[in-house]
């Protein structure tokens, strides 16, 4: 007996669902006819005389298509000049590069009124005003850091330890001090400084830019010599904002360091003096600065004595050693009638005070 579904004939014989199933995979949906290209004229309009028996229809989608197209380009051009307008009008642009500037020098030699002060280094320290300093690098102290208008507080530590660090190098280094080595001290500056440096370094001339002392404490090597590595330091460092671009740390220490004559051993190893250098730095940290570990030396103003007037300090710093006097003579000379970059010597008179006492 037929099921419900089934033709009162039953299933055709050969066919495995019925005669509907063979078509069931051709059928087309309503999406397919309408997408069709041809179309087939109606019983009334194949009555009428035509010579075929379907029509083209227009090519929607090829024409959607290229609307779809032209519509994208449109809002990608939109965008596109969207992001240039906001670019330029954008209130916070990266800042104008701006180059270092350079270094600007002055140094005056502090000339004894008498002989100066031999003995041990303990005992020069102990009578002297540098017998409470701290030694090395622990003299160097750091303020605390705090966040300023346009900087964070981690930006005004880096500008402060970088600080610390270039007079560490150029002021305490013993292979810096007796003219082994430029590269500790090099490595900290602003590219922009280079060949100032190096200028400095390989060329030093007395014209306020290009004096080796201006940049680092050096002594001849032969005939200075260290009497002790622990050189004694205390000083201040202060730090301002220089503007939304720029921070400016100030720096102001004293260095005693105890000398001998290179070469000198035994018994008379114990005639050391005491030298003393003041370091006034100004440096500058633009925000590549900062990221780079890195400082800009804009001015250097420096006292050293005990040291003739007359001395050419410009490469390095010449020392009167235990028992040695001054000159008569004043600094020297400097010719008004010369061409070229104007030079004035200055010289200061290094007050007792200042000396270790007997």
């Amino acid at each position: 007996m037929a099921g419900r579904r089934d033709p009162p004939e039953g299933t055709p014989e050969g066919l495995p669902g019925g005669g509907e199933d063979e078509y069931r995979s051709v059928v087309f949906d309503e999406s397919f006819v309408r997408a069709a290209r041809l179309q087939e004229f109606s019983a009334q309009e194949r009555m009428a005389e035509h010579s075929r028996a379907v029509r083209s229809l227009p090519a929607w989608g090829r024409r959607t298509g290229a609307k779809q197209i032209l519509v994208l380009v449109l809002l990608i051009a939109m965008a596109f000049g969207t992001a240039i307008y906001l670019g330029i009008r954008h209130p916070y642009q990266t800042p104008a590069y701006k180059p270092a500037e350079p270094l600007r020098i002055t140094f005056i030699p502090l000339a004894p009124q008498g002989p100066v002060p031999g003995g041990t280094p303990a005992d020069l320290y102990a009578h002297s005003p540098a017998a409470n300093f701290r030694i090395g690098a622990a003299g160097i102290n750091l303020p605390g850091a705090r966040h300023t208008k346009s900087f964070s507080e981690s930006q005004v530590m880096m500008a402060l330890t970088t600080a610390k660090d270039y007079l560490v190098e150029s002021s305490l280094d013993p292979d810096v001090l007796t003219g082994g080595s430029v590269r500790p001290v090099r490595l900290l500056l602003d590219p922009d400084q280079y060949g100032q440096f190096d200028r400095s370094m390989t060329s030093p001339a007395a014209d306020g830019r290009h004096a080796a002392s201006g940049w680092l404490v050096r002594y001849d090597p032969a005939k200075v010599a260290l009497a002790n590595p622990q050189v004694r330091v205390q000083g201040t460092l202060r730090v301002a904002e220089a503007g939304p671009d720029a921070l400016e740390v100030t720096s102001d220490h004293t260095f005693a360091y105890a000398l001998r004559p290179a070469g000198v051993n035994g018994t008379r190893a114990g005639d050391a003096s005491l030298f003393t250098v003041r370091r006034e730095l100004h440096f500058r940290f633009d925000r590549d600065d900062l990221r780079q570990h890195r400082a800009e030396v804009l001015v250097s103003y420096v006292q050293a004595g005990p040291q003739a007037c007359s001395a050419d300090t410009t490469g390095v710093l010449r020392p009167l050693l235990a028992g040695e006097r001054g000159t008569a003579s004043g600094p020297a000379g400097t010719d008004p009638y010369a061409t070229g970059r104007p030079t004035a010597a200055l010289c200061g008179t290094l007050a007792p005070g200042a000396q270790p006492s007997p």
